[in-house]
């Protein structure tokens, strides 16, 4: 079965895939993403495509590919840069790389939000800069969870193990709002089930861990921001689409929001002249929730499984 691989993977499922039998491979290996007309020349004949969030797979690529096209893996938990609706129009199966990033991505979240709490950005630029001198009392001074409300959006997999983690800081109320219930959570957690509009005035942290979806797409525009405590802690490691951006430095400039930490943007890479990355209250990292070698060895071996599990006519274990 010949298979577009659009980037170089992980060292040992990078060996698995060149000794794969089964598998024709034709394969992108710069360390970059694979430029939308090479994507639209490779993908010509080929039975499988193995994709990054960085490829967007749409009519044009699946077009492009010839009705032979059997199957779409993306070593991603998210999906939203694929056109499921018109994949499966097609007969086409689509595979992704579930519950395998949320431990790696739960310890990022609880890393961003201690270090925007705590101010660690201006912390470490007074140190390389000179600026610190004498200890002074009030100097630096950030805010503490214990005591605290925590506030989350999408208490899923990861939303649920950013709470656990927390709650171990001493977090005292965790709120969280989502399409349904989760009762197993609550008597875990103690987790309290809230409107929107409710956990964004009560709580003091708010960590985004929803997927990006029509009903989330800029979820936090200014109007949200402006509901929310002066003295909040934002976190977003999930989807950059789910803040209106614009609206976000609005936010920062008005004081309506304490610090900021972001994993994600719109678009990624973040060009560095942007005007978020002026706010000493405000860290940025590039998209890396998932950067551990443990966690991305496993994504790029889920998705390689899907497609030599569709080359030897079976079904794909983790597909949508």
């Amino acid at each position: 079965m010949k298979v577009l691989v659009t980037r170089l993977l992980p060292e040992h499922t990078q060996k698995r895939l060149q000794d794969e039998p089964l598998l024709d491979l034709v394969q992108w290996k710069e360390d970059r993403a694979i430029p939308r007309e090479t994507l639209l020349s490779l993908v010509k004949g080929v039975d499988a495509i193995y994709c990054l969030l960085t490829d967007k797979i749409d009519e044009q690529v699946l077009d492009c590919a010839g009705p032979q096209l059997k199957v779409v893996s993306t070593m991603s938990v998210g999906y939203d840069h694929i056109d499921v609706k018109a994949l499966k129009a097609r007969n086409i199966q689509v595979g992704y790389t579930p519950d395998c990033l949320t431990e790696a991505t739960a310890d990022l979240t609880v890393l961003l939000a201690l270090s925007v709490a705590r101010r660690m950005k201006e912390g470490i630029r007074a140190a390389e800069n000179g600026e610190w001198s004498v200890w002074r009392p009030t100097w630096l001074c950030g805010t503490q969870f214990s005591g605290k409300t925590l506030g989350v959006v999408g208490l899923g997999r990861i939303g649920e193990a950013v709470a656990k983690r927390l709650k171990a800081f001493g977090i005292t109320r965790i709120l969280y709002y989502g399409r349904s219930r989760k009762p197993q959570a609550e008597a875990e957690l103690g987790a309290e089930f809230a409107s929107f509009d409710d956990l964004l005035e009560k709580s003091d942290y708010i960590t985004v861990c929803c997927a990006l979806t029509v009903e989330t797409q800029d979820l936090f525009d200014y109007q949200a921001f402006s509901k929310m405590k002066p003295s909040v802690v934002f976190v977003n490691t999930a989807r950059g689409g789910i803040v209106k951006q614009d609206d976000l430095v609005r936010a920062l400039e008005d004081g309506k929001i304490r610090a900021v930490g972001l994993d994600v943007t719109v678009p990624e890479p973040l060009p560095v002249d942007h005007k978020l990355y002026q706010f000493p209250n405000c860290i940025i990292l590039p998209h890396i929730a998932s950067a551990t070698s443990e966690t991305r060895e496993q994504m790029a071996t889920m998705a390689l499984d899907n497609i030599v599990a569709v080359a030897n006519g079976q079904p794909i274990p983790f597909g949508l």
